[in-house]
């Protein structure tokens, strides 16, 4: 039973994971058919997908890796913290 339950919660963390990322790219997609100020080209859907992509592999080696639920958030956060900062500087050349 516990296994049971482990298993569906994974499955539950991954889907979310996973589906977030995918609707963050879709977003600019389905904004790009209902106005002009969002103007993305295939570089930038690249860029943005490598990122994302990139960091949900990251959080599933985290996860995979590590036992402790204070490290892992503590790593996810961190690993958030970083993924935002590359967006905000790729966005608006913050740095």
């Amino acid at each position: 039973m516990m296994q049971t339950m482990s298993r569906r919660t994974t499955g539950l963390w991954r889907l979310g994971l996973w589906g977030g990322i995918a609707a963050i790219l879709a977003a600019p997609l389905i904004a790009m058919g209902f106005t002009d100020e969002v103007a993305w080209g295939a570089a930038d859907f690249l860029f943005a997908g490598v990122l994302l992509v990139g960091a949900g592999l990251m959080f599933e080696l985290i996860v995979w890796r590590t036992r402790s639920l204070r490290l892992r958030l503590l790593l996810g956060g961190l690993l958030l913290g970083a993924v935002l900062l590359i967006w905000a500087d790729a966005a608006v050349g913050v740095f």
